[in-house]
């Protein structure tokens, strides 16, 4: 991811380093009420999910979200208001 950022000249304006703070269901969801769009990657696949017109339940917004730890998959990148869950190169292209 750092090599994704450095390459591309992202500027991280705040960054969590999820080792040592653990974010959860709670967290997840307020990240989620401030986007507009959510970007979650499933394996290759990238899932689009328009939060502003029809923002589903929050079951499936954590499906999305949550890993198999319980806390949000990293890394989570939010611009704007885009959240981006999981890595995925083409996903992040224009950030």
């Amino acid at each position: 991811m750092q090599e994704f950022l450095a390459n591309n000249k992202i500027e991280v304006v705040e960054q969590v380093d999820a080792g040592k703070k653990k974010l959860g269901v709670t967290e997840a969801l307020e990240l989620a009420s401030h986007a507009d769009e959510l970007y979650a990657t499933k394996g290759k696949k990238v899932i689009h999910v328009n939060l502003k017109s029809s923002r589903p339940a929050d079951a499936e917004l954590l499906a999305l979200m949550i890993g198999p730890t319980g806390k949000l998959r990293a890394p989570t990148i939010r611009k704007g208001r885009k959240l981006f869950v999981g890595f995925e190169e083409q996903a992040l292209q224009g950030l």
